[in-house]
């Protein structure tokens, strides 16, 4: 048995199993790497050699940072002592760095050990239960939080100069995917069909089309290919918001957390710098509210037309004379000088109507919006094609799962 285990020359504690915790950085590391199965595969070879059966492995794939106990396999193997109180283990992992790298919560960590009779071991490191072990081991402790720290502080600076070079260095935002740059690092691209919903929920927000973000949500809910973030196909309202701020889509990047301004980026943007300051300004200032129900026949130009003063619109209503009522559009702004002044009906129709034959377009321009009429009428009836093509494709997965 080894030498481990002497906790004195006179007594000689053996467990009764061993149990493993492995961990790694990075859940992408637990993907594309080996670096679970490695450590598992070193510490299960040292509990072999030390003649002692592995009933439990406990995995992790988060940062040595923090707090041990919000660590999923870490609370686990924790909860496992608690349950088997009766028998004593043995604790193996494959490297200090790998038990933790924060001193407060490593300390912690031991007294927690400790304190369920379990027993540590290292496969780089040899633990001992004296006064001078325990301040090595707290002296390489601080040595691995000092090297965390300066590591995140490097991997900081080092974003925070990619994005004053124009690059987005944070998860892509929808439309967007990364790609390997000829500048080095990744860059943004296009990610169709995805980049054509943004780039219209976007523009549409801005000219009007949408006039809330209720209607921008409603739209990028009935577009099968772009994600939802809810279990039943629904955005969250907060995720709309974010949507429409995010500079980035002007092709622009920024960072407040790292005081970088606004700058162009090395990425093409979905949306110009105009119609992104339109969508901001109308985000400031809120969109337009839904057509009133009670609007009728009587006054068609409530809403459009506007008093010179302040520019709201007008209100309109009827006004009751002494044999009959008389439609009236006035003036409902407090601090407006024309306040309560009120114009016949027949009056502002009458200039309405006057504006618009001196505006009435020619048969050029008529045939030219017809153009465009039908060319955007081509592009819906593709997109619904392509929804519809998405919609069956879905159905055919989910008969055949």
């Amino acid at each position: 048995m080894s030498q481990v285990f002497n906790q004195t020359s006179d007594n000689i504690v053996i467990p009764d199993a061993a149990l493993i915790y492995c961990r790694v950085s990075s859940k992408r590391q637990t993907i594309e790497g080996s670096g679970l199965d490695t450590q598992e595969h070193r510490c299960r070879e040292h509990a072999a050699k030390l003649g002692v059966v592995v009933e439990a492995a406990f995995y992790d794939d988060v940062s040595g940072g923090g707090d041990f106990m919000k660590r999923k396999g870490m609370v686990d193997l924790l909860k496992f002592l608690d349950r088997n109180k009766h028998k004593r283990y043995v604790v193996i992992f494959d490297d200090l760095k790998r038990y933790s790298r924060d001193t407060e919560f490593h300390l912690r960590l031991r007294r927690e050990m400790q304190s369920r009779n379990a027993i540590r071991i290292c496969l780089n490191f040899n633990f001992e239960d004296s006064p001078e072990g325990k301040f090595l081991e707290t002296i390489l402790a601080a040595t691995g939080t000092l090297e965390r720290e300066q590591n995140a502080r490097q991997v900081s600076q080092k974003m925070k100069a990619r994005v004053e070079q124009g690059f987005w260095v944070t998860k892509a935002p929808l439309g967007y995917e990364y790609v390997k740059s000829k500048r080095g690092g990744k860059e943004l691209i296009f990610e169709e069909p995805i980049a054509s919903i943004a780039k219209e929920a976007l523009e549409g927000f801005a000219c009007g089309r949408f006039d809330t973000q209720s209607e921008v949500q409603r739209f990028l809910e009935s577009q099968p290919d772009y994600p939802k973030d809810l279990p039943n196909g629904k955005i969250r309202a907060f995720t709309i918001s974010r949507f429409l701020k995010k500079i980035v889509y002007a092709g622009y990047v920024e960072s407040k957390s790292w005081n970088v301004s606004p700058r162009i980026g090395n990425h093409e943007g979905l949306i110009d710098l105009q119609t992104h300051e339109k969508i901001l300004h109308r985000l400031k200032t809120g969109g337009y509210a839904p057509a009133r129900k009670d609007i009728n026949k009587d006054f068609p130009l409530r809403g459009f037309v506007a008093c010179n003063g302040y520019g709201n619109p007008y209100k309109a209503g009827w006004t009751k004379g002494k044999t009959k009522t008389y439609p009236y559009y006035t003036c409902q702004t407090k601090r407006c000088t024309d306040y309560g002044k009120s114009i016949k009906r027949a009056d502002i129709e009458g200039q309405f109507e006057t504006i618009l034959k001196s505006i009435t377009p020619s048969q050029a321009l008529f045939n030219t919006m017809k153009r465009m009429i039908n060319e955007a009428y081509k592009h819906r009836k593709a997109q619904m094609g392509a929804i519809t093509t998405t919609l069956k494709r879905d159905i055919t997965k989910l008969e055949r799962d």
